[in-house]
């Protein structure tokens, strides 16, 4: 345990039965909580938002609304270095070590929390730094790709990711429930709005302990950095990790490539943001912003001397391959839908159905609360919680009957579903009783996460069949990293059509480029003359 690998050849069925498919499985099982953890601490803006409003913390909506989007650049464009950690560094090195850099982000939250007169700007750093859990992804299933046969592609990755992904859910239950008793100490708060847990309502003037959202995390982090250490493997084959540094090194590698994702992402955000809360002011439309900061850093790396740049120029050339791109765009459908809409879910209960719509002299106004709304933190959950349980049965499935095959059913019903979200959101958001609309919003969005899932589940295993053993590993990082934007771009989104009144046209355009990824399936993997049949 612990040592690195060599001559490791998970397709030679022989090798795999005595002796690489318990290394597998070890390391599988060190990576899932590593990762569930990761998720957890980049998306729980979410729900701490939610629960800062009922607080009473001095901050607008749309202030709030900001540290998710956040979290969500930053936690998508470190995706971009992560994805080729793992040849520069090994997978031990890089899960130990981006595992304990969550301790970061996970104890300032909590102290800062601690304080409702917090300044904003903090918790946008934090938020930022929060990212580092989404960066976590590229490098995890990466890594984990090189351990397990091509045959079984589907379930492995299906497993990681999927496993992986309880962290959203996990976060979107611990969180409310620590909330509730003095775990750790320190002063409690009191509710201004009433608050949720999965068991129940939480009235208003009750204490509250939300400094618990950040510190309960260091209880698995802690352990699961030993575990990375002394249960996980590099592997030093030629087509994996053949020149890893010292550990000292490896970690200053992977630091300063985060490093340069955090500025990029940084950069991005001082562009778009008002200078209300510390942007420039410019009010550079996102749709400019994410490719400056996609470029931004792929170049920056690249300029990187020595090994480090030459070893990116050789995992560089998946961009050459068209597939690359296809299975971006696909693949942007499938979990940039997911973890979008987990950042976006809870918020967006709060505020359609937790205020009324009512017209105050010809005016619809949406600041009246509603006492007979749901309460988002009892519900948030469950979206993220079907998608994740699904996504290995997504793999499976696809390694049965091949994963284009797949990703094409669920993605008709993606369209089917967004379109009629969209009519729901419309009536909802113009009712002075919107709580009438909350059980088909509710239907509509598990069907929607469970279709991600499955998706999810389908395009890892395409990825697999589609390209050759080190480029698969690669390619998952970035397609991942494209994807992962998702959970900055539509809680901005649904941010910007809830201001202006109409969040029915969110839905609707996510249902136009569902329709696009559809086409893309069938031209590439599923018409007669495709490039790849069925993969």
């Amino acid at each position: 345990m612990g040592q690195d690998l060599r001559n490791y050849t998970p397709d030679d069925e022989a090798f795999w039965a005595s002796t690489g498919k318990a290394i597998a499985n070890r390391n599988l099982w060190i990576s899932i909580p590593s990762l569930l953890c990761g998720f957890a601490v980049w998306l729980y803006w979410g729900i701490i938002t939610v629960q800062m409003i009922n607080l009473g913390y001095p901050f607008e909506t749309s202030q709030l609304f900001t540290l998710t989007a956040i979290a969500g650049l930053s936690g998508a464009t470190l995706r971009i270095p992560a994805t080729f950690f793992i040849r520069i560094a090994g997978g031990r090195n890089t899960i130990f070590f981006t595992t304990a850099l969550l301790m970061i982000p996970a104890a300032g939250t909590g102290l800062a929390l601690q304080n409702p007169d917090t300044p904003l700007w903090q918790y946008q750093i934090l938020a930022l730094l929060s990212g580092i859990g989404g960066g976590n992804f590229a490098a995890s299933m990466s890594n984990i790709s090189f351990f397990f046969p091509k045959k079984i592609q589907g379930y492995s990755l299906g497993m990681n990711a999927g496993l992986g992904n309880f962290g959203v859910t996990t976060m979107q239950i611990v969180i409310p429930l620590v909330m509730t008793f003095a775990l750790f100490g320190g002063e409690s708060q009191t509710l201004v709005n009433t608050s949720g847990t999965l068991i129940g309502r939480i009235p208003a003037g009750t204490e509250t302990f939300i400094q618990n959202a950040g510190f309960v995390w260091l209880l698995a982090l802690i352990p699961l950095a030993f575990l990375g250490w002394f249960g996980m493997n590099n592997i030093r084959d030629e087509h994996v990790s053949p020149n890893i540094p010292n550990p000292i090194g490896a970690f200053s590698i992977i630091g300063f490539m985060y490093a340069i994702g955090l500025a990029a992402a940084a950069f991005g955000l001082w562009l778009m943001l008002p200078a209300a809360v510390g942007g420039s002011g410019l009010g550079v439309s996102k749709w400019f912003v994410l490719p400056i900061v996609i470029v931004l850093t792929v170049v920056a790396l690249k300029l990187i001397p020595g090994q480090v740049g030459q070893n990116l120029t050789r995992q560089y050339k998946i961009f050459g391959n068209k597939h690359t791109w296809a299975m971006t765009i696909i693949y942007v459908m499938t979990f940039g839908s997911f973890i979008g809409y987990s950042a976006a879910m809870g918020l967006t209960i709060k505020v359609v159905f937790g205020f009324q719509h009512i017209m105050v002299d010809g005016v619809l106004t949406h600041d009246t609360a509603n006492p007979n709304g749901p309460s988002a933190l009892m519900f948030a959950w469950m979206g993220p919680f079907i998608g994740a349980l699904i996504r290995p049965l997504g793999g499976v499935w696809a390694d049965k009957a091949g994963g284009a095959k797949v990703t094409q059913i669920i993605s008709i019903i993606m369209v089917l579903c967004a379109v009629a979200l969209a009519y729901i959101l419309q009536q909802a958001y113009a009712s002075a009783t919107p709580e009438e609309y909350f059980i088909p919003f509710l239907l509509l969005f598990l069907v929607l996460f469970a279709a991600t899932g499955i998706g999810n589940g389908s395009t890892f295993r395409t990825i697999a069949v589609a390209f050759n053993k080190e480029q698969a590993g690669p390619v998952l990082g970035w397609t991942s990293a494209v994807a992962a934007y998702g959970a900055f771009l539509i809680p901005q989104i649904f941010g910007e059509q809830l201001r202006a009144g109409s969040p029915e046209l969110a839905l609707y355009g996510f249902a136009v480029f569902y329709t696009v990824c559809i086409v893309i399936n069938w031209w590439f993997y599923l018409r007669r003359n495709a490039y790849i049949q069925n993969p």
